[in-house]
């Protein structure tokens, strides 16, 4: 990590991979380019990543992110572009569909359940402890 300033505020950051722009400065950035995308789709309902490319100019990996971000949606139900990161299985927007979303959610609450079960079992059978300060 690189410590540098912000070429657009002049912020000092920690650059990673060469960035020219500290987070705030990017994220107003992408706002600007969503800003963009979302009024190009609601003139042009079910355009595809390619042809939003096209006309707007903005980067397809740039599209790709508000995808995964929920910030924008597929409108076809079956699409080769956006994929469930757990199963596979073809989905409009995010990174998972809704039956991994709901199993990922199921097993993270049994987790910490479980946990906070052990740690209770764990206090009540061993006893109170205590600490003694060396004189």
């Amino acid at each position: 990590m690189e410590l540098i300033n912000c070429k657009k505020c002049g912020r000092t950051f920690g650059s990673t991979d060469g960035e020219q722009f500290c987070k705030k400065c990017r994220e107003v950035e992408l706002d600007e380019l969503f800003k963009v995308v979302r009024d190009y789709l609601y003139a042009n309902p079910g355009a595809s990543v390619e042809e939003v490319h096209d006309k707007t100019g903005i980067e397809k990996r740039v599209i790709i992110k508000f995808l995964r971000d929920e910030r924008i949606e597929i409108v076809e139900d079956e699409n080769a572009l956006l994929t469930c990161q757990r199963c596979g299985v073809s989905i409009k927007t995010g990174k998972f569909c809704n039956k991994c979303k709901h199993e990922i959610d199921r097993e993270l609450r049994s987790a910490v359940h479980d946990l906070q079960h052990k740690a209770h079992d764990r206090r009540d059978s061993d006893g109170p402890r205590y600490h003694s300060k060396k004189k």
